[in-house]
């Protein structure tokens, strides 16, 4: 039986080794592209940069340059910050109501919450732009309204699952000792939400930091969040410089890996605590 078990375990290791190395293997290309010649990026992508190709950190000053590269991360850095604000604190007090009120009205809400989930994006995007400029949300004060619509189905399914797991005794002790449930939500039920809020920032932080369709769509150029920035190093005739492009995705990820890697613990707790729970 042992010995069954460290096969397994070994099989299992070796497999999660190979993923590891496949999904990583890009990035370390990408990192290793954006320091060489563009000439080389095209002629030899999987050679290490040496004395002829190596250029250093010249395609990360002239890419960045290029696309105004901080203006780009003012933009995506207040989009996301808002987005992913509104959708916590929103979205967990939209999940505590349905949970708490046992009714039709609020299992038929909870019911469309998860729906959304399915609906892809193209089948409203269309739509959803000719409504967004009607209502002016087509700035980057607007589309945070957007994100958090479509950022709800998901948040509010995970707060759900969590909310369920919150002993209704603290509530009750909570409202004895004169808490209005205003009150009694932000001073007994979020600090308790913590786990799961950080999974739900993590996960959207990622959504929306990364997205590009949505932004394009909304505020086109005129408001260049960084994955629509970097879609514009692009010369004449389409022609594109790698070196450029591939500095600029390097510099564009470390932001959220750090934020990910800062709160990672709390992802699997969150996930699991909110799908299981109740």
């Amino acid at each position: 039986m042992e010995q069954r078990k460290k096969i397994a375990d070994s099989i299992v290791y070796i497999v999660l080794t190979v993923l590891a190395v496949a999904f990583l293997v890009p990035i370390f290309l990408v990192i290793m592209n954006s320091l060489k010649n563009k000439l080389y990026i095209s002629t030899t992508p999987f050679v290490l940069p040496n004395g002829d190709s190596f250029v250093g950190l010249k395609n990360y000053v002239d890419g960045l340059t290029k696309i105004h590269f901080f203006d780009s991360v003012g933009y995506s850095l207040f989009i996301t910050v808002f987005s992913v604000l509104a959708m916590v604190i929103f979205c967990s007090m939209t999940a505590w109501f349905i949970t708490r009120v046992k009714s039709k009205i609020t299992s038929g809400i909870y019911y469309m919450f998860v729906a959304s989930m399915v609906v892809p994006f193209q089948m409203v995007m269309y739509t959803m732009t000719k409504t967004a400029d009607a209502l002016h949300l087509n700035n980057y004060v607007g589309i945070i309204v957007v994100y958090l619509g479509f950022g709800a189905g998901m948040s509010v399914f995970m707060f759900s699952g969590f909310v369920k797991g919150i002993p209704m005794e603290l509530e009750e002790a909570a409202l004895i000792d004169g808490c209005n449930p205003l009150t009694m939500y932000i001073k007994v039920v979020f600090p308790i939400l913590k786990p799961i809020s950080i999974t739900v920032a993590i996960l959207n932080a990622m959504w929306v930091w990364n997205d590009y369709l949505l932004p394009y769509l909304l505020i086109g150029t005129k408001y260049r969040t960084i994955p629509v920035a970097i879609q514009y190093l692009k010369s004449g005739y389409g022609s594109i410089d790698y070196g450029h492009l591939m500095a600029a995705i390097v510099v564009a990820l470390i932001p959220i890996v750090v934020f990910y890697f800062a709160c990672q613990k709390y992802i699997i707790e969150g996930i699991v605590d909110g799908a299981v729970k109740g």
